[in-house]
């Protein structure tokens, strides 16, 4: 019995150890120490913030289309494809439209990411606001892409999927133009002078890029948010925020 409670004793020391860590962190000079309620609060209003800011902007028209930092385009290897497509009279504008389609349906998607981050933000325990606070300066973007990404990517797949499956020219669709490409590239790739050439294997899911590439721009959007909060005083909107991140 005397070993149980002194495994309990030592157990609720370091919690509360811990816990005294993570409020001399957020203590400010000229104020009274925040509370450990206020500092997750201020931690989520971040997190909420951040995210809120960036799928609203990404969401509008043109988010993604017209922002050359997150634009989403075909991969290096369907060169192939684009290029034999402009030569046909009026090629170029239907590579484009189908750019503008899959930027549009990323658009569409980052309309409806909100309740994902919410969810997130929600489940945020002490332990994952101590690593937000001690971390890096992308720390609470690295928290919301471990527990979101799955749930994004199914989020905006499907909207992605629709828009490669659309016909561009003679009844062929981006995805059909695309797997043509990569089969025969593959095959190449895995042949005996294939390997001797060097030749790697391409991924021949289509949507699986676009989906990935559409992540990978609304987390940077995230991080830069992040970066404003934690290095400017402006971006810090709320009291609170003011107090954690001063």
């Amino acid at each position: 019995m005397m070993k149980i409670r002194c495994i309990i004793f030592i157990a609720a020391l370091a919690i509360l150890t811990s816990c005294a860590e993570l409020l001399t962190v957020v203590q400010s000079g000229a104020g009274a120490p925040l509370t450990e309620e206020e500092v997750i609060r201020g931690l989520k209003e971040a997190l909420s913030t951040g995210a809120r800011n960036s799928a609203g902007r990404l969401a509008a028209e043109n988010g993604y289309f017209g922002d050359a930092a997150v634009k989403i385009l075909l991969p290096d290897e369907a060169k192939v494809i684009v290029d034999n497509i402009s030569k046909i009279p009026g090629g170029d504008q239907l590579i484009e439209n189908v750019i503008l389609r899959i930027n549009r349906a990323a658009e569409d998607a980052a309309k409806d990411a909100a309740p994902i981050f919410v969810n997130s933000i929600s489940q945020m325990t002490i332990k994952d606001a101590f690593n937000i606070l001690k971390g890096t300066d992308n720390a609470a973007t690295s928290y919301l892409r471990s527990t979101t990404w799955d749930s994004l990517y199914d989020l905006y797949k499907p909207k992605i999927r629709n828009s490669t499956e659309k016909e561009i020219a003679g009844n062929i669709s981006t995805k059909d133009a695309w797997l043509a490409l990569t089969g025969k590239w593959n095959s190449l790739a895995s042949s005996v002078p294939g390997k001797l050439a060097g030749f790697k294997p391409v991924n021949t899911d289509l949507d699986d890029f676009l989906t990935s590439k559409a992540l990978n721009g609304l987390f940077l959007k995230i991080e830069t948010e992040e970066l404003k909060i934690r290095r400017e005083v402006s971006a810090r909107v709320t009291p609170l925020l003011k107090r954690v991140f001063d």
